[in-house]
């Protein structure tokens, strides 16, 4: 009974998202509802510009500087420390 029950709740809904899924209104492609039920075309066709081309800059590489430590000492913790 569980799955007769679930199975007449989704037939309902997807029986109620059909009609709700036709966003033309009954009027057919390229026209829309009016204010007074009327079907009416829609203005013009849509132009699309293309996107203005952007160069950016090479990005900047910083390098680090390699520490060097005398001889008998080694970085650690931030700092030449000796062995």
């Amino acid at each position: 009974m569980k799955y007769l029950l679930a199975a007449v709740m989704l037939a309902s809904a997807v029986v109620g998202f059909s009609e709700a899924a036709s966003a033309a209104g009954g009027c057919g492609p390229g026209w829309y509802r009016g204010p007074y039920g009327g079907c009416r075309p829609m203005r013009g066709a849509v132009v699309v510009r293309p996107a203005p081309v952007v160069v950016a800059p090479a990005p900047v590489v910083v390098v680090p500087r390699a520490r060097v430590c005398p001889y008998g000492f080694r970085w650690y913790a931030g700092r030449c420390r000796p062995f």
